[in-house]
């Protein structure tokens, strides 16, 4: 280590949701641990974590349609949905343990009790949400799921969704009552604070230019400080690189062979967000819908009941759009920027495979508000432009690598874990269910990072989720205690929220 050179133990790259959540979990493990986070902009959780910027769903696979296909002998696989819910449930006993040993004091700042539901139109599509819906409720996970095609019980469920609809639109939901509406952005802050108060070191407006490796086998990181203007130098061992979609340059920049053959297409997204109290008032459930042909998963059409600044509000969306930045505080030079002679036939691949999603973004990027107005009568029949306006949501990055499975170029929609051999260096990649699912990811990190202590650590990693290491589906009587506990702790049996929440999240929307 050079004269120049300050050595702490762990680096964290970005002030979003996956560097608070492992920051806080190696500060439980390690208390002895120096660690310093790094973030660009002034403040935590401004970009893919801010409420803003995602939908708030509490994913757990209760209504999102695309984590359940339908196979070609017209069964429904819901391998996938197991796996999210199983991953929420983790995030779901950690941010319970947080509340009990009174290190996030009121968990209503982050969480609320919501249902979630799934709706769809037409024949096929009631049929396959009916074998969904019979598939899914064999599965203790999901118990409590109820599924109706009636259109009395489909009004008192969505009486928004119903009025002045067709008599002979065929439609047909189901609803479970244990959703969550959760503000990743309030989470975000309020685990970095304590993060703070733990003595680790955050430091906002330095943006890590290079990350290299140093003669003694460590990480030479190199950091700009953007308000003295001066650059910094520091050592360490391990390096954690969760800057959203920056991560991916910074990887690049590792040079580590797990980092070569890997690409980034960024896409973005606007929500529509209705600015009348009164209509938002009508309107109480996360509604998921069936992706139109060529959308990525992110792309899923939902209207959503959303808490934001102790404010109700009502969006619809996400309607994707296109943006060469991999960030919204990011350069146009992006893009192009992340194209290495690595990588280059992997990302000429995926744009040959991928027709059908360029051409979902370009008829996206050509919509008009009144052609989304359009599409949201699809759940609003009554739906009116001027009682909604466009808000930009966050900028995603879907990783495309070389896969046995998919082949060269192949489009990855989920989560992307990228570690070193030696498990001195992790970067995260990928869009959702991300956030929601952050704590069963970063305890993956340290397993494949920290090798050596996982043993060690395994008594307090199981005080703090007490299924770890098991399959809450193949123990219905953990399932239960871990579902009561968790409600428990994070004040989700009493749903009664104050007289101020109720307000819409117009005024919110014009300040930001």
């Amino acid at each position: 280590m050079s004269s120049r050179e300050t050595k702490t133990d762990v680096i964290l790259v970005g002030a979003g949701i996956m560097s608070a959540t492992l920051g806080t979990i190696l500060k439980e493990l390690k208390p002895e641990w120096n660690i310093k986070l790094f973030e660009k902009l002034d403040k935590a959780g401004e970009e893919s974590s801010n409420e803003w910027n995602n939908a708030g769903t509490g994913h757990a696979a209760l209504c999102e349609l695309n984590y359940t296909s339908q196979k070609a002998d017209g069964t429904v696989d819901i391998t996938k949905a197991i796996n999210v819910n199983e991953q929420f449930q983790v995030s779901m006993q950690f941010w319970a343990y947080l509340v009990e040993n009174n290190l996030i004091d009121n968990p209503q700042d982050f969480i609320k009790r919501l249902p979630h539901m799934s709706m769809v139109r037409g024949e096929d599509n009631v049929k396959f949400l009916k074998k969904r819906f019979e598939t899914m409720i064999q599965n203790p996970l999901f118990e409590g799921m109820e599924f109706t095609e009636d259109k009395e019980k489909l009004k008192e469920w969505i009486p928004l969704m119903m009025e002045d609809r067709p008599a002979d639109d065929m439609i047909a939901a189901t609803k479970i009552d244990t959703g969550t509406d959760v503000n990743f952005g309030a989470l975000t802050r309020t685990l970095i604070k304590h993060l703070e108060a733990k003595g680790v070191e955050v430091h906002y407006n330095h943006s890590v230019s290079d990350v290299k490796r140093n003669k003694e086998g460590n990480w030479e990181v190199k950091v700009f400080d953007e308000q003295a203007c001066k650059m910094q130098y520091l050592n360490t061992n391990f390096i954690f690189l969760g800057a959203g979609g920056g991560s991916l340059e910074l990887l690049q920049k590792t040079g580590i062979p797990e980092g070569k053959h890997i690409g980034g297409f960024p896409i973005s997204g606007l929500f529509l967000v209705c600015n009348k109290d009164e209509i938002a008032e009508k309107h109480n459930a996360k509604v998921y819908g069936k992706a139109a042909v060529g959308a990525p998963p992110m792309s899923v059409p939902h209207l959503d009941t959303r808490y934001i600044d102790n404010k109700k509000s009502l969006l619809f969306g996400p309607f994707a759009g296109f943006s060469p930045k991999f960030l919204k505080t990011g350069s146009n030079m992006d893009l192009i920027a992340s194209v290495k002679p690595h990588n280059l036939t992997t990302l000429l691949a995926a744009g040959v495979k991928e027709m059908a999603l360029t051409k979902y973004l370009i008829q996206q990027l050509m919509l008009s508000k009144e052609a989304r107005i359009e599409e949201l009568r699809d759940f609003i029949p009554n739906a009116k432009a001027e009682d909604w306006d466009i808000v930009v949501a966050g900028q995603r990055v879907q990783v495309i690598k070389d896969t046995e499975a998919g082949g060269k170029g192949t489009l990855q929609f989920g989560t992307e874990v990228i570690t070193a051999a030696d498990g001195s260096v992790a970067a995260l990649l990928g869009a959702s269910p991300g956030a929601s699912t952050a704590v069963q990811v970063m305890l993956d990190v340290i397993t494949r990072c920290f090798p050596n202590e996982v043993k060690e650590w395994e008594p307090k990693i199981k005080e703090m989720i007490p299924s770890y290491g098991q399959k809450l589906m193949n123990n219905p009587e953990l399932l239960k205690e871990v579902h009561a506990s968790t409600a428990e702790a994070l004040r989700l049996n009493n749903p009664e929220l104050p007289e101020e929440v109720h307000a819409s999240a117009a005024e919110t929307v014009q300040s930001k």
